[in-house]
């Protein structure tokens, strides 16, 4: 039977990529048979998101907020992302972090309809028929969780979908990829979260974690499926626990065109970060002394980047790595250690073993970078002790969410008496302090991630290597106004975030026609070929 046009009206009404709502023009309404089924006056897309702001800040907290845009981009899709796209100073904070863990822990109680792709271990062998049943034949970025380790907040299973969504709607705003372009995937085996198991309403796998052989066959399988079903799409994965972060970034990394962004691109936004710091303390990047408080992937992930970028100054591996020191619980990591990750045995040196402030006083790092997971480690003592030491200490407490932090701005800049430059993963607030005003640095993964998606899709790269890291972090530093860095600040505002990505794709697409990784012949014009391709959401 053939839909009457009317009710073919009905279904653009009610799908998120066609929908305008009010916007649509006389013309389109007589075309597409929405006579009758919307209100008589046309609204402009600035008008709406007029509405679409002041509705969302009469909700009374974010969690609400959240619901509110998630059920806006799943009604209009393009009024959604221009209204992200043009106020993500306030927006971003809901959309992702911190707002995002808060979604997470409540995923299952506040679950509308299905977004994304899920994979359980019933799936085996049934993944690529699977992913047959996806509406979009053309994905070109994928990000993947098993939802072991989101954020700071440890295992949240199925309720960990969040994060992919949300990674990708920045993915969209951020760096213009076409919204259909986007595939989440939730690879649910199972979550050992009693709390979760036990929730009636909670909506993943109920039994305890697939784990081994098993786990790795299982992901392997969808791996080798998205080769086949979307042979251009750039798999991201995103909060896994450290040892599994680290194996299936070892295992695929030079096969597919993937990246882990807990390790990699965090690693770089830090990157960027710490070589901002050097044009206020006018320290040289190579004689630096850098000391983590974390040894999880996180923090050994900024400290394989910054080892290759040391080295790029002239410094041997062993040089570089010298540079670099760790505490985890249980101390400063040292070769005497027999507890330690394979990931930790290159930053374990010949000393003697000591705890955390002792080590401070004895190393005197530069520079103190957080990656806990554990609120308030960043103590009163610990800033002052690094205000004793430097002039202006650089302070980099990571975690997300906010309620995470190792400490907040407001301790930092009032324990360090002003001096320290501080920066954190999630947003915080500017601070008065002495008649002056400090404005944090945020150290956000969506700085980069974007970008190198971007660049890695528009050049259609094969792989991702380390140096299209290296260049991320040297075109976000360099983006730092010396404005910016009179308040103490790491990063460019987030309002500049679409030509920071494009900024970033250049020079990520560049490195890979440089390396020959790329896949399509150079375009005369690299840039305008790139920005060409990015997604703009007005009607």
């Amino acid at each position: 039977m053939t839909p009457h046009k009317h009710t073919i009206g009905y279904e653009i009404l009610n799908n998120g990529h066609t929908n305008k709502g009010t916007a649509f023009t006389p013309e389109e309404r007589e075309e597409l048979g929405l006579r009758g089924l919307v209100p008589h006056t046309i609204g402009t897309q600035d008008l709406q998101i007029e509405r679409v702001l002041a509705n969302m800040r009469r909700k009374g907290n974010d969690i609400e907020r959240y619901i509110f845009l998630n059920a806006l981009q799943d009604r209009n899709e393009r009024l959604f992302y221009r209204t992200v796209i043009e106020n993500i100073d306030e927006i971003m904070p809901l959309v992702y972090t911190p707002t995002v863990g808060q979604a997470c822990k409540e995923f299952a109680h506040i679950f509308r309809q299905p977004k994304g792709f899920y994979i359980t271990r019933d799936d085996k062998g049934d993944i690529e028929k699977n992913l047959g049943n996806w509406p979009h034949e053309d994905v070109r970025m994928i990000v993947i969780t098993d939802g072991e380790r989101i954020l700071g907040l440890g295992d949240l299973g199925t309720n960990g979908m969040g994060i992919p969504i949300g990674k990708l709607a920045l993915y969209v705003a951020c760096a213009g990829i076409r919204p259909e372009h986007c595939l989440p995937v939730m690879f649910d085996v199972g979550t050992n979260n009693t709390e979760l198991s036990e929730d009636p309403l909670y909506l993943g796998h109920h039994g305890e974690r697939l784990n081994g052989d098993a786990y790795f066959e299982l992901m392997d399988e969808f791996v080798q499926a998205v080769q086949t079903r979307y042979p251009k799409a750039l798999i991201q994965f995103e909060d896994f626990l450290t040892p599994k972060a680290y194996a299936l970034m070892n295992e695929y990394r030079d096969k597919v065109l993937c990246f882990n962004d807990d390790i990699q691109g965090t690693a770089a936004v830090t990157l960027a970060g710490v070589l901002a710091s050097t044009r206020i303390t006018d320290n040289d990047f190579k004689d630096l002394r850098i000391m983590f408080l974390g040894a999880g992937s996180a923090a050994t992930g900024i400290g394989d980047l910054l080892t290759i970028a040391l080295q790029k100054e002239g410094l041997s591996e062993d040089e570089a790595r010298q540079r670099l020191w760790y505490v985890d619980i249980e101390g400063l990591l040292v070769k005497s250690r027999t507890d330690l990750m394979d990931h930790n045995l290159p930053y374990a040196h010949e000393h003697e073993p000591m705890g955390f402030v002792e080590a401070i006083k004895d190393i005197k790092p530069h520079i103190l970078i957080g990656a806990t997971g554990a609120p308030g480690t960043f103590t009163q003592e610990v800033i002052k002790t690094m205000s004793d030491i430097n002039e202006r200490p650089a302070i980099f407490a990571l975690s997300n969410p906010t309620s995470r932090a190792e400490c907040t701005a407001e301790d930092c800049y009032e324990w360090s008496g002003g001096k320290a430059i501080f920066t954190s993963g999630s947003p915080f607030d500017p601070v008065e302090h002495d008649g002056k005003t400090l404005r944090p640095g945020q150290g956000n993964n969506a700085y980069i991630f974007p970008g190198i998606g971007l660049g890695a899709v528009a050049c259609q790269a094969t792989t991702i290597s380390d140096d299209m890291f290296l260049v991320a972090a040297q075109v976000l530093a360099e983006m730092v106004s010396e404005d910016l860095l009179e308040t103490a600040t790491l990063y460019p505002p987030l309002a500049l975030i679409r030509d920071v990505s494009l900024n970033i794709a250049v020079g990520v697409a560049e490195k890979a026609f440089e390396e020959g990784l790329a896949d399509i012949d150079k375009p005369k014009d690299l840039r305008a070929f790139i920005k060409d391709q990015m997604y703009d959401p007005v009607y």
